[in-house]
């Protein structure tokens, strides 16, 4: 057996003479002694510890055919697939005007109609429900609570008709949290609502700046009020959208949830984020503070400050999993208020990228949105590749205005992972002592 292609190598510091092994495949660690890869280059291993690295992904039988497996990766899991996803823009319309909101400019009173919904439902129960695939929607906006109404209608009937299939339908919520009242959640919960995920950003007088009322009211108060008022009755995602300038100071929310009464224990994640520049044509007048890259040095330091943050108080946030973009994924689309599908919510509008609509079903977008980009030498010889699959193509064409190359994360991963994994190993010690 050999080192599979897709796994990173650390020292491990607390252990001298052992190594620290990722692999970005299958997102398992482990501690081995340096003698063991030792053994690995020399052809020597014990059976059963090759049997134990290689259940763990790190040894393959044919480090050829294992990138030949990658590059089959993407089409092998879309044939393997039981479910469908979509993410339901309900309307474009907000009660908040934030400062940095991508969709910017293109919002307005634009809202999805009882026939576009009765539509999405048909299009649903034709090509996916009666083809025996689950249903998850996430319900998106504007904000998507002011279409509350038509967001119960289509729940209604999606789940009912997955019902009498024996299939699932569930559904999230992407939310300000102004309109999720506990009422609101209960009602929804006995629909099919899963989690809702709530932006708060940092505490009250950062959240208020960057995300008040349209009568510039602060919105904090009321978000934090649902919150706790609906942690009971669903699963509630925080997330957050950080500057350079203000992102050490978004551990306090932390903290001040927990005092507050709004517990680890009653919340699925909390993950940050920084705040990405909308691009030119959308953009708000006066915000120029977000970033066009993941690779500058200031968001690897954030990075890794604020997951530690929320780690260390208790609160679960994301692993470095393997992972693709919707935009790979066959059944994954947007739809967008008026029945356009897009292949990224960040895509809505964007002349050229439209991926059908809810009449023609999916059009063929495998050239527009460069699907095979990353089936290149460089990348299958990357470890890094089932973490990346060639980044993010709306922050490609945010930078360079198409769709010319890879949005390369090697920077960043270079600078965090294994900062990442250490961190886990800390919090959440789930490590393998071979």
């Amino acid at each position: 057996m050999k080192l599979s292609n897709y796994i990173k190598i650390f020292p491990y510091h607390e252990e001298p003479g052992y190594l620290l092994l990722y692999s970005t495949k299958k997102a398992s660690s482990a501690l081995v002694p340096e003698s063991t890869l030792k053994a690995v280059e020399d052809g020597n291993l014990e059976p059963s510890d090759a049997d134990t690295l290689f259940d763990l992904g790190f040894l393959v039988d044919d480090p050829d055919e294992e990138k030949n497996e990658m590059l089959r990766s993407i089409d092998t899991a879309n044939r393997e697939r039981k479910a469908f996803s979509a993410l339901v823009v309900m309307n474009l319309d907000c009660n908040l005007r934030c400062t940095y909101c991508y969709e910017g400019m293109m919002k307005g009173k634009h809202y999805m109609s009882r026939d576009t919904a009765d539509a999405l439902i048909s299009f649903t129960e034709d090509r996916y429900l009666s083809n025996g695939k689950k249903v998850h929607f996430d319900f998106y906006g504007g904000e998507p609570l002011l279409s509350y109404e038509l967001i119960k209608y289509i729940s209604e009937k999606l789940r009912a008709l997955a019902g009498e299939l024996g299939l699932a339908y569930t559904f999230n919520l992407v939310t300000n949290g102004t309109l999720l009242t506990a009422k609101r959640a209960k009602e929804l919960a006995s629909l099919g609502l899963m989690d809702a995920k709530i932006t708060v950003d940092g505490l009250k007088g950062n959240h208020d700046r960057f995300r008040p009322f349209k009568s510039g009211s602060g919105s904090f108060d009321i978000i934090i009020r649902n919150i706790r008022n609906a942690c009971g009755n669903i699963g509630i995602q925080i997330g957050g959208n950080y500057t350079q300038e203000n992102y050490k100071d978004f551990p306090r929310l932390l903290d001040y949830l927990i005092d507050h009464g709004i517990t680890p224990d009653k919340i699925s994640y909390v993950k940050f984020d920084p705040v990405t520049q909308p691009r030119k044509e959308v953009a708000l007048p006066d915000f120029r503070d977000g970033t066009e890259s993941i690779n500058e040095p200031w968001v690897f330091e954030a990075s890794l400050f604020l997951r530690e943050e929320i780690l260390k108080r208790g609160f679960q946030t994301l692993r470095i999993m393997p992972s693709t973009c919707m935009i790979e994924n066959k059944d994954d689309i947007v739809v967008n208020y008026n029945g356009t599908f897009y292949k990224c919510p960040a895509l809505i509008g964007w002349q050229g990228l439209e991926a059908g609509d809810l009449q023609r079903g999916i059009t063929d977008y495998r050239e527009s949105h460069r699907l095979d980009i990353w089936k290149r030498q460089e990348c299958l010889e990357c470890a890094y590749l089932p973490i990346c699959y060639g980044g993010c193509r709306f922050m490609k064409l945010l930078r360079d205005g198409q769709i010319d190359g890879v949005d390369c994360k090697k920077p960043y991963l270079d600078a965090t992972l294994e900062a990442f994994i250490l961190q886990d190993i800390k919090y959440t010690p789930e490590i393998d002592n071979s």
